[in-house]
């Protein structure tokens, strides 16, 4: 999550100077600075209990973003229904569940705490178009190498989805190449000792969320088929060296929507404000309706929505072929332990015990009590790095 909140910080920061003003585009302005609302909201038809985010553009000396609180959020439809949102760790979610339906009109409105008013335009339910299937396959590219390519397909015989983004969800098992079932304790200033290791630190598991804007279209295509690339992982990436897992997310957008998803991208992937991509300004579909001076950044959409999860080994795509190297280097240190002047190798009791302390490093072996030899902590623990909590949803 980390992650994403850095992303979306850059990509805020570089809004700030591309404002979409509440009467008309706001043009680059790379030596002012202008608050705004930044908007983030998708309802789909999945029946749960939806979310949307606020928060303000940030000056490029800030650290971090500051979150839009003590907002009043509804979602109402054309039918008189009106679905509030409550304020929770950060985001406005709903008070109930619900789900986005086809023929139905939405429309956001908030109200900020200082009385701002913003309105998004009236929007329906995209098509209804779920995945079909997702594949990897070993492939060798020309700039990425060699590697597993995920491709996410599916078929739309009325022809109407056209616009797609995607999100994954990856979660990867982690095997601690030099676990040991003895585990070196310090037990005094001067001493230490083999005690039995804790299995629990030998296997781990870990997810990622996809931190990039994925979308993809069919307008050039004949069908409204897609046969799409959504991840590309490097063989030598440790994370398929076991068992990986991932859960793609496809969103069918309207016309307008991908649009503006693709100018941000466009915009965050330039590397400057002042490239020569820069397409000027960003329209989206959120007005302030009270304040004609206010601007606000986002769009609302409505999207159908389908999820799809595969897990393979590598084993099953890299048939006899090594690991890909470990999250770090494993390499062995040794350690002379003693605590006085010694020749020809000084001691080294002391920098042991100081780094078993700090938990920076795991055993390995020993010469009986003169020498011990050592890795750093990811090798023999993966705890410190990962969690040793196995998901819900892992199969074997």
């Amino acid at each position: 999550m980390k992650t994403i909140q850095k992303n979306r910080s850059i990509f805020i920061l570089l809004l700030c100077v591309l404002l979409n003003s509440c009467a008309e585009s706001y043009t680059l302005q790379s030596d002012n600075y202008e608050e705004a609302l930044v908007v983030e909201a998708t309802i789909t038809n999945e029946l749960k209990t939806q979310e949307i985010k606020l928060s303000k553009t940030a000056r490029l000396e800030d650290d971090g973003v500051e979150i839009e609180s003590g907002a009043s959020v509804i979602v109402k439809d054309n039918l008189g229904t009106v679905y509030p949102f409550s304020e929770k760790d950060g985001i406005y979610v709903s008070d109930t569940p619900f789900q986005a339906t086809a023929n139905t009109i939405y429309t956001l409105e908030i109200k900020t705490k200082d009385g701002k008013v913003y309105e998004s335009t009236n929007e329906t339910l995209t098509t209804e178009n779920p995945i079909i299937d997702v594949n990897p396959a070993v492939i060798t590219d020309s700039k990425e190498g060699r590697g597993v390519e995920i491709r996410v397909t599916n078929y739309d015989p009325t022809n109407t989805s056209k616009y797609y983004r995607y999100e994954y969800e990856e979660t990867y098992k982690i095997v601690a190449p030099v676990w040991r079932q003895e585990k070196l304790v310090v037990t005094g200033p001067e001493n230490v000792e083999l005690q039995p290791n804790d299995p629990n630190t030998r296997t781990c598991y870990s997810t990622k969320l996809s931190n990039d804007i994925i979308l993809t279209t069919t307008t050039d295509l004949h069908e409204d088929r897609v046969n799409f690339p959504v991840r590309f992982i490097s063989d030598q990436n440790y994370i398929i060296s076991h068992r990986y897992s991932i859960l793609v997310k496809q969103y069918v957008q309207s016309l307008e929507s991908y649009t503006f998803r693709r100018t941000m991208k466009e915009i965050s992937s330039s590397g400057s404000v002042l490239s020569p991509k820069q397409p000027g300004f960003v329209s989206g579909n959120i007005r302030c309706i009270s304040h004609t001076d206010q601007k606000a950044i986002g769009f609302f959409e409505v999207s159908s929505y389908s999820e799809k999860r595969i897990f393979f080994n590598y084993k099953d795509l890299f048939a006899g072929e090594l690991l890909p190297p470990y999250v770090t280097d494993c390499t062995e240190e040794e350690y002379k332990f003693c605590f006085y002047f010694s020749i020809p190798n000084p001691c080294e009791g002391k920098l042991l015990i100081d780094r078993l302390n700090a938990n920076k490093i795991r055993y390995k072996f020993n010469i009986e009590s003169s020498f011990y030899y050592t890795v750093p902590v990811e090798c023999g623990d993966c705890t410190s790095f990962s969690s040793n909590q196995i998901p819900s949803f892992w199969t074997n």
